[in-house]
């Protein structure tokens, strides 16, 4: 019988940990990855926006399906990735606020991106109110909602998958690998033997998570101004990253009073009683994932709200929020039916492996929020047990 080494009993954040041995040293191979990522973002040739699209799926995915320990997965597959390009370009497809009435603003420089326009044409048809909810729509369509899935797959699966790597005559995966390439046709696409896998590369995962503070800002801002390039005349580039990408909280404030209740009508950070209307909260930064499930959202004074904006939340706050995941508790029976009379979207599997792909892949030392103006430093070992469900 081999002898334990005590690994097991190990948290992630211990310096003796297999993760944080592998992690030390990696930092110049990061550094690597991202200018790479940097130069793909610069040089790469692209007629639609699709390229900042897919990158910013892939990120989601890794934080998504990552493990307990907040590892990411070593793959996914085309099917997951269109349905997460949808739900990014889903509040995309309204008319932008500064643009001419019924206006859509453009993603291609040849006209409308294709995603788009069919995106669009499912809205239409199936959600007929602008407010309506990704959510909503799909559970009140879904067979067209299927449709869709298979067209955007298609396309991701045609252009940019095959052409996203390829910097000027020279084509260098550092992300995933494919089994096809630029000359696959939908007929050999949807056969029986087609592998619609991505597989992420050795280290790929891990840098796209521990790098997602500084990634997703940046391919948002570089997404922007490749649209307001596309429709000068009719943007304000200081508006049009707010409409693409900023958190929309219609419909959210309906919450706020049965949140109020869950939570004995305090605030979920400082625990004073809520006398006037409160905030409701994305406990996992809007800038950082954009999670509008019920699980991620808590109702908190207008001053702590404010004074949290996008940082991360300290240990405290953390232990506490974690409870909301166990199965059994009374906090996630409630969370549940508020979710099912509102009709609003959950994922608690989904939302708890993002929470653990972003914290447990912090440094020790970084500054999470504990209170108005009050700050205090990650502790790995801490955070493992919060989140350890």
């Amino acid at each position: 019988m081999a002898q334990d080494s005590g690994e097991d009993r190990l948290q992630p954040g211990d310096p003796g940990h297999p993760r944080a041995r592998a992690g030390q040293g990696r930092g110049d191979d990061a550094i690597a990855f991202g200018e790479k990522l940097l130069t793909l973002l610069d040089a790469g040739s692209f007629t639609a926006t699709y390229k900042y699209g897919v990158i910013l799926a892939l990120l989601d995915h890794c934080l998504e399906y990552a493990d307990r320990s907040g590892a990411p997965p070593s793959s996914l597959t085309t099917r997951q990735l269109a349905q997460k390009t949808i739900e990014l370009y889903w509040p995309q497809t309204l008319p932008f606020g500064l643009a001419e009435e019924g206006a859509l603003l453009r993603q291609s420089s040849s006209g409308q991106a294709q995603i788009v326009s069919r995106i669009v044409h499912f809205r239409d048809a199936a959600a007929p109110d602008p407010l309506a909810t990704l959510h909503r729509t799909r559970l009140a369509s879904p067979k067209a909602f299927v449709r869709l899935v298979d067209f955007v797959e298609w396309k991701l699966i045609e252009m940019p998958l095959p052409r996203l790597q390829q910097l000027g005559r020279f084509y260098e995966p550092f992300i995933y690998q494919i089994g096809w390439d630029a000359n696959i046709t939908r007929s050999r696409a949807g056969g029986p033997d087609f592998d619609n896998r991505l597989l992420l590369l050795p280290g790929a995962g891990e840098h796209l998570v521990r790098l997602a503070g500084l990634i997703r800002p940046l391919v948002q801002r570089e997404w922007a101004a490749m649209v307001a390039r596309m429709n000068r005349g009719l943007v304000e580039d200081s508006q049009l990253e707010d409409f693409l990408f900023g958190a929309r909280r219609a419909g959210a404030g309906r919450l706020a009073f049965p949140l109020r209740e869950l939570q004995d009508n305090r605030c979920f950070y400082c625990g004073e009683v809520l006398k006037v209307t409160a905030a409701v909260d994305h406990f996992l930064p809007w800038a950082r994932y954009a999670d509008d499930g019920i699980e991620n959202l808590v109702a908190a004074h207008a001053g702590c709200n404010g004074s949290k904006r996008d940082f991360l939340a300290a240990e405290e706050h953390v232990g506490r929020w974690a409870g909301r995941f166990a199965p059994e508790s009374a906090e996630s029976r409630q969370l549940a039916e508020i979710a099912e009379l509102a009709r609003w979207q959950r994922d608690p599997e989904r939302t708890l492996s993002v929470a653990r792909a972003v914290y447990l892949n912090l440094s020790p030392g970084v500054k999470l929020w504990a209170g108005i103006d009050l700050f205090e430093d990650a502790d790995p070992r801490g955070l493992a047990r919060a989140l350890a469900g």
